[in-house]
This record gives structure tokens, sequence and C-alpha cells, in this order.
């Protein structure tokens, strides 16, 4: 496995006690953590170095070389393989075991067509359903993204944030099932955002006022509007991510080129 130094062996070991911890610590009053199984934890190890390039697309991950260097059993290995599987980076095949995910044109279509449906719903909901405080929540993520952009973040910073502002839109929606869709899919989104890096110059120039129009939409309440901004603003996503992520096609672009192939899935 690549890059297997002391950046990713011994991150996962025994727990600190709190037989030290003072009485009056802010830690023990707080609420109880949320409990992590060791899948999750290796899981989130690996996540972090497919996003960080430290897994190249393809490569196979072997069992045996993750449980040694993160000093854990198989079974935890095979949980996260699993929920990597679940969020798209991880590809497993019979016989095959586990690779990376290599990131295609029509893989970016698919994800961003599915994306621009299920959030123009997540809009329309919002604004039918949404609470004055889901409102202030979208708002409070858009003043994060602005102060974030200030302060040129990296692009794995600048994703997150990003994602926080539309996170608050499914929620605003209140509909659960349409919040674990976006969920399903999230981590895949995240990654091509990942993908188009270098981020483009101009990105933390516009990515507000993409994002402050959105908001502005939904705050109007008419449902055509913010859907028909919506649909602009992950076009606009999608077409960045391409420029950066695949060639240039010749122009007059074939007819059934990958790029044309993939942007059937697109709607609008």
């Amino acid at each position: 496995m690549k890059r297997t130094g002391a950046n990713v062996r011994n991150q996962v070991g025994p727990a600190r006690t709190l037989d030290s911890t003072p009485p009056e610590s802010k830690l023990l009053r707080a609420e109880p953590a949320a409990r992590v199984s060791l899948g999750e934890v290796v899981a989130d190890r690996l996540r972090q170095a497919i996003l960080g390039d430290e897994l190249d697309p393809g490569q196979h991950l072997r069992e045996d070389e993750i449980s040694e260097m993160l000093q854990v059993s198989r079974g935890p290995v095979r949980a996260a393989l699993l929920i990597l599987q679940r969020e798209g980076l991880v590809v497993l095949a019979p016989h095959r075991g586990a690779t990376v995910a290599r990131l295609s044109i029509e893989d970016v279509g698919e994800i961003y067509s599915l994306r621009s449906a299920l959030e123009t719903l997540a809009i329309r909901l919002a604004i039918r359903r949404g609470e004055p405080a889901d409102l202030d929540a979208i708002e409070e993520s858009l003043a994060e993204l602005t102060a974030g952009t200030r302060r040129e973040p990296t692009d794995a910073v600048g994703g997150r944030l990003d994602l926080g502002f539309h996170d608050n839109i499914f929620k605003a929606a209140h509909h659960e099932r349409l919040y674990e869709s976006w969920c399903s899919i999230r981590m895949q989104v995240y990654w091509c955002m990942l993908s188009r890096k270098p981020a483009p110059s101009d990105w933390c120039s516009t990515v507000v006022g993409e994002h402050r129009r959105l908001l502005a939409a939904i705050r109007s309440g008419r449902e055509s509007v913010a859907a028909a901004e919506a649909a602009q603003h992950i076009s606009v996503a999608y077409n960045r991510i391409c420029s950066r992520l695949f060639e240039p096609e010749p122009s007059p672009a074939p007819l059934h080129s990958a790029r044309a192939m993939a942007e059937t899935f697109l709607l609008g």
C-alpha cells in the first residue's frame, strides 16, 4: 500500500482513561460522546487517504496490509471497506478484492444529475416546510462560507464549507428519506469537488455570489425561480469540475463523446 508511514500507523490505539480528569471538567458535564465503531475509525483513515491522494485510483487495498498498518484485526477493515463502498470511494469485486474507485466522466454526470434532482426537490420542500430557524441555519452557513473564502481556504476546507451550505438546505426540507438520499452521494460530491484541484482561480470570488443568489431565491418563496437557480448553480459546478478533471474535447465534439453521453443524464 502506498505511503505506509507514520502518518497513518498507530492512529488506532488504546483510548486514554478519564481517571486523571478533574471532577469539574467540562468534558464530564457534556453530552455523552457518540459511539463510533472501530470499522468507522478505519473507514475514516482510509477515506482521508483516498481524498488526500495518498491512494491512487485503481489501487488495490489489501486487508492484511491495512490491518497491519493500523494495528487492527481484519474484521474492522472489512467493515470499513463496506462503508467506503456505499460512499462510492471503493469498489469491491469477487475474487479481486477492494480497489480505490476511479472517477470517470460518466460517474460525474450521474452524480451531478442525481444531485440536481435531489436538491431541486429539497429547495421546493424547504420553501414549503422550512421554519425561520432553518433559513437562519442556511444563512449562517453562507456567512461561514463567506468568511472562509476570505482566508483563501484549501480545496478540502472550501469543499466542506460549500457542502455545509447544501446540507442545511436538505435539512430545511424536513424529509428524512430525501436527506438520507443526499447523504448517500454526499461523499461522492465532495470527492468530485476535490478532484477539480487546484480550484479555479476565480472560485473564491464567485462561489459566495452563487450561494447568496440561491439563498435569496429560497427566501423569495418562488419555487420555480429557486429550482432554476439551483439547477444553474449545479450545472456551473459540474462544468467547473469537468474542465479540471478531463481533457477538453475537440470542437465540434463527436455526437457520442464521453462528455456528450454523460450530459444526457443532466436535467434542465
